[in-house]
């Protein structure tokens, strides 16, 4: 299948980040061409397979800010995901906290037009914290498709997440739908 849309995949670090492999070759076969970005945690927690997903992309992973003045090795986003996307990430990201590159980016395009879907992956004791739920609707506001609650991700009790059930296939949908908006 020919590729000419551009997704920017990037994960926080929660459990179902290990199974982005996966998700990287059903993106492909769905034509998209994937650069994958991780928060410093979830890269750490994947080191040992970063060769491996540089391969599947055919482009660096990349977790951090690059110098001033390098190049940009990756080409333009035509739709970026976020998932999973943690408390840290939602909160950071709905506050313009731009600590990290994958938030960084992912600020900047909201200024910039890009289309973007996000899928949180917490547990039900962090969406109690009155910050989370105002960072969702900032996102929405900001117009981020956020999958979260009624047809997305809905959190279990701590301690009792199923990773291997997130529901990967709603990001990969909502990234299909909003590339061919564009």
């Amino acid at each position: 299948m020919t590729t000419d849309r551009v997704l920017y995949l990037f994960g926080s670090a929660a459990p179902p980040v290990f199974d982005v492999d996966t998700v990287i070759q059903q993106a492909q076969a769905r034509g998209f061409e994937v650069c994958l970005g991780l928060t410093p945690t979830a890269a750490r927690w994947l080191a040992p397979r970063l060769a491996g997903l540089e391969l599947l992309t055919g482009h660096p992973v990349r977790s951090e800010y690059k110098m001033p003045g390098e190049p940009d090795v990756w080409p333009k986003a035509d739709v970026i995901a976020v998932a999973p996307a943690t408390f840290n990430t939602v909160n950071s990201w709905a506050l313009g906290l731009t600590h990290d590159f994958v938030v960084g980016v992912v600020a900047e395009g909201v200024g910039k037009g890009i289309p973007m879907v996000t899928m949180p992956c917490v547990n039900a004791a962090y969406v109690q914290h009155s910050r989370f739920e105002r960072s969702i609707t900032e996102l929405r506001d900001m117009g981020v498709r956020v999958l979260y609650g009624e047809g997305g991700f809905v959190p279990n009790q701590p301690g009792q997440g199923k990773p291997k059930e997130y529901p990967w296939h709603l990001v990969l949908d909502a990234v299909q739908e909003a590339a061919g908006a564009t």
